[in-house]
């Protein structure tokens, strides 16, 4: 299922999964992921991985003020009592040393089963680790990363021209991963292993990140559903009350958008993760 938001009415949902939001990159759609965290409220929301992009952090440091408003409203949705688990991917791998702590009320987990409202069992992890490219080649990883961040750049100025001759948002770099044979298979060999990871768990559902390729199938008797990403597709899974799963495209271009929230609790938060793991 897909559907892009069209009324400025929010959303009361059960759970919210988002991933691959990279914040720290200057690809990272900040401000169309705070108008969707605007319009959407969740009992809980789980961070499923690549959520701040520690591989260009490190390389070049860059943390606009909407980086910090990202991670103020998510703490803030925390304090009003949503539930809200992190599961670390690849470029936030850092966290991986903390699991079962808590940061502001955001719990790190290495791999989360969700049971559905309809009682279908999910398993729950960010996929990195099925990547092979990212297990046995790291020195590849990272060409394959900076090779993403030209086809990213592209993109940017290509939209540009494009809101100025009035015409929608179109991904340059996820048309151009589509066109590649060995993309479309890497992403159908890596759907399969997921999805007997899953089965290997006794869930009847997978829910993943990692490859910026969102869906909602059945692999077998397993229910596969990737969360895409915020660099290109701007998309996340919510689950609604019935147990029913949506994928929602947030199609709305609200260009600048921020809420102007204090920041400070946001760089404690960041400066206590920077802090425990030098530690």
């Amino acid at each position: 299922m897909m559907a892009a938001q069209q009324d400025n009415s929010v959303r009361k949902l059960r759970t919210l999964f988002i991933s691959d939001v990279h914040l720290g990159s200057k690809a990272a759609k900040t401000d169309y992921l705070l108008d969707f965290l605007r319009h959407h409220e969740a009992e809980t929301i789980v961070l499923v991985g690549d959520i701040v992009d520690g591989w260009r952090l490190k390389r070049s440091w860059y943390w606009p003020q909407n980086c910090n408003d990202v991670v103020q409203k998510l703490l803030r949705k925390a304090r009003k009592g949503a539930r809200i688990v992190y599961i670390p991917g690849n470029h936030d791998e850092f966290l991986r040393d903390f699991p079962g702590v808590h940061f502001g009320g955001i719990e790190v987990a290495q791999r989360y089963m969700h049971e559905g409202a309809d009682g279908r069992k999910y398993l729950v992890l960010h996929g990195d680790e099925f990547d092979v490219v990212v297990r046995n080649a790291r020195v590849l990883a990272y060409l394959g990363d900076w090779a993403y961040d030209t086809a990213i750049a592209i993109n940017i100025g290509l939209a540009a021209v494009r809101r100025r001759l009035g015409m929608p948002y179109w991904s340059f770099s996820s048309w151009a991963k589509l066109q590649v044979k060995h993309a479309v298979n890497f992403i159908g060999e890596f759907q399969k292993v997921v999805a007997e990871e899953a089965r290997r768990h006794d869930a009847q559902g997978v829910i993943c990140g990692h490859i910026h390729h969102a869906v909602i199938e059945e692999i077998g008797d397993i229910r596969y559903i990737n969360t895409g990403d915020w660099v290109e597709s701007c998309t996340a899974i919510a689950e609604h009350h019935d147990g029913t799963m949506e994928l929602i495209t947030w199609h709305q271009m609200r260009g600048g958008a921020s809420e102007g929230e204090a920041s400070g609790e946001a760089d404690k938060l960041l400066a206590q993760l920077l802090t425990q793991r030098a530690a």
